[in-house]
């Protein structure tokens, strides 16, 4: 059959489906493809609330967005071009996210009866029949039929063969955008390589799937997207749970310390925890808690004992962990603590993602407990991001926290391998001989760090604990006077971090300007994207992005006062907007989005025009 062949220069596919449909995979497998081939990409994957719920429900929808290009490409992206839907709920659940004239790819047999009225739809609007689809271009396909016609002679069961139909439309895709089957083959040998049987079915699926575009008689377009345009450099696909794991390994190895990973897991932290059991050949040490308060009391433990320690989870659970972390700040050690946020409050929404723990990590403890903050921005940031955070632990002798998302955690994009040349150096130094009559623990350096001395080294023997200490001594004090020297002590010591941090920097356009859209977290995709599609439309905006959140940049405030306004866009209900209100005493504005969705650069884009006006 002949086909017509376009190229694109990005395209944003949209797998939906049930839970065990295998669109998680489906859309990590195109994901590595594409990197693999050399474009640039970023995804979403978007995951139901309810780890069993009904099947072909809204409830159960699981979806998975990845955006890829010849261009450089800053997140998921807004709309589809293309969306995927397994059965009916898919559909209805995402066909708002569908570019008008875009590509609808649709499992025939997902839209039964059945499947209608699980979805809450009546027979009579049957969505690929009542002309409700006409200004999309709409591929029916009878995936489920033709897997199992496929596989009829291969001794499986039906449910055996129907887990297989995702290969099926992955084979598709591939054909669709020029894709070579080979690097799903190889993940499919790896992963079944002890069932012969499921590994055989999935590879006969999956050129099924290829050949069908090549024989089908609908006459379709194939689409070529060319490689992008990248610094040289060796890459690889990487999530953000994995490169925070890479980035703790990296620190440990700087710094010569083992790493002691304790923690307890929870969504969408529990990936870190999977990641670095891998890694015991570099000496990580991991450690599963029976709860939240163990976790992190044994990792005090473990950099009492001179080890890296360091414990992940997300707002509930260091919601238990605060007061340790105040211990921690007490005791002055150096300990990483890794909050992957996700919507609250309490349970909340386990499995979508938020930033609504600012607050919780700027203040969330009792008495003055001040920590340093700093926060990821995408993905492949989280390796610099949290080995910075472990920098300033170890230097500072303090406790930090590292924010990241579900957004970020799961979502993907190519990381470029660094060189540990490049990498910054982590000096540790412990204590080995007195430094006074007698030993003084808190006695501080020009950083007003205090010494790090192992246990058991002769002649450093001293009290911890956490009750109020005397300057210099560690002894106990309840003197008044000393309370509030010690309170401004180690709030000095954190604040003194901001000059052994890079200053604020302009990311997108202009030092001085109309309008800055200051951002943190994983908003930075968005925001990007918006920036630089509103200055290609005339509009004075530019865009920083805030790392260090506590303490700022020395030069915030002259950066924010640049500028006629300073919008700050937030997945929560206003947090960063008022510590900069109050710090600066300047009228940010606002700009909240609390849905377990990241924003698209279409809503900051428009909110950009409706403050300098269309």
């Amino acid at each position: 059959m002949e086909h017509t062949t376009d190229t694109l220069e990005r395209v944003i596919i949209k797998f939906a489906g049930d839970s065990g449909d295998g669109m998680q995979l489906t859309g990590t497998q195109f994901t590595n493809t594409a990197a693999l081939f050399g474009n640039d990409i970023s995804t979403f994957p978007d995951f139901p609330a309810e780890i069993r719920a009904p099947q072909g429900t809204l409830a159960g929808v699981s979806g998975y967005q990845l955006h890829f290009g010849s261009t450089n490409i800053y997140s998921p992206g807004d709309k589809c071009d293309v969306l995927v839907v397994m059965n009916a709920a898919a559909l209805k659940a995402n066909l708002r996210q569908l570019k008008p004239g875009g590509t609808i790819i649709a499992n025939t047999e997902g839209f039964d009866s059945k499947n209608l009225r699980l979805a809450n739809i009546a027979e009579t609007d049957h969505p690929l029949e009542n002309g409700s689809l006409d200004k999309f271009r709409v591929i029916k396909i009878d995936v489920t039929k033709m897997t199992r016609a496929a596989l009829t002679d291969s001794g499986l069961g039906v449910k055996e063969i129907d887990r297989s139909k995702n290969m099926f439309v992955l084979g598709f895709l591939y054909w669709m955008y020029n894709r070579s089957l080979d690097n799903s083959i190889r993940f499919l040998e790896e992963k079944f390589s002890k069932k012969p049987d499921i590994l055989n079915a999935n590879i006969k699926i999956l050129k099924a799937g290829f050949s069908y575009g090549d024989t089908t008689e609908t006459i379709m377009t194939r689409y070529v997207v060319n490689p992008a345009k990248m610094i040289p450099g060796v890459y690889r696909n990487m999530m953000g749970n994995q490169a925070t794991a890479l980035g703790l390994i990296a620190a440990a190895k700087k710094s010569g310390l083992q790493l002691f990973f304790g923690t307890y897991p929870i969504t969408p932290a529990s990936d870190i925890l999977h990641e670095l059991a891998k890694y015991k050949n570099f000496g990580v040490r991991t450690f599963q808690a029976e709860d939240e308060i163990a976790a992190i009391a044994s990792v005090i433990g473990a950099s009492f004992g001179g080890a890296l320690g360091v414990t992940a989870s997300s707002g509930p659970g260091i919601a238990l962990k605060g007061e340790a972390m105040g211990l921690a700040v007490m005791l002055e050690l150096p300990v990483v603590i890794i909050n992957v946020q996700r919507g609250g409050p309490s349970t909340g929404l386990p499995t979508k993602t938020e930033q609504s723990d600012l607050m919780q990590a700027l203040y969330g403890r009792n008495g003055e407990a001040p920590m340093p903050v700093i926060a990821a921005s995408s993905p492949a940031d989280c390796f610099e991001t949290v080995f910075e955070a472990t920098r300033l632990a170890i230097e500072f002798m303090t406790p930090v926290l590292f924010l990241s998302d579900g957004y970020i955690a799961n979502g993907a994009e190519p990381w470029r391998f660094p060189q540990s040349a490049d990498l910054k150096e982590i000096n540790v130094k412990f204590a080995t001989e007195k430094n006074g009559e007698k030993y003084l623990p808190y006695k501080r350096d020009e950083k007003l760090s205090r010494p790090w001395a192992i246990p058991g080294t002769k002649g450093l023997e001293h009290r911890i604990g956490g009750i109020e200490k005397q300057h210099e001594t560690g002894n106990i004090s309840y003197d008044s006077e000393n309370h509030e020297f010690m309170v401004h002590m180690r709030e000095n010591k954190v604040e003194g971090i901001a000059n052994h941090i890079p200053l604020q920097t302009i990311d997108t356009g202009t030092e001085k300007g109309k309008l800055l859209i200051l951002g943190w977290g994983s908003t930075y995709g968005a925001i990007k994207t918006a920036v630089l599609e509103a200055r290609a439309k005339g509009y004075d905006v530019s865009h920083a992005h805030v790392r260090y959140l506590k303490p700022f940049p020395k030069n915030l405030g002259e950066v924010l006062y640049n500028f006629e306004h300073v919008l700050i866009p937030e997945m929560n209900n206003g947090q960063l907007v008022k510590v900069i209100r109050d710090k600066f005493m300047i009228p940010a504005i606002a700009y909240n989005k609390i849905q377990g969705l990241p924003f698209n650069a279409g809503e900051i884009r428009e909110k950009i025009e409706s403050i300098l006006g269309k």
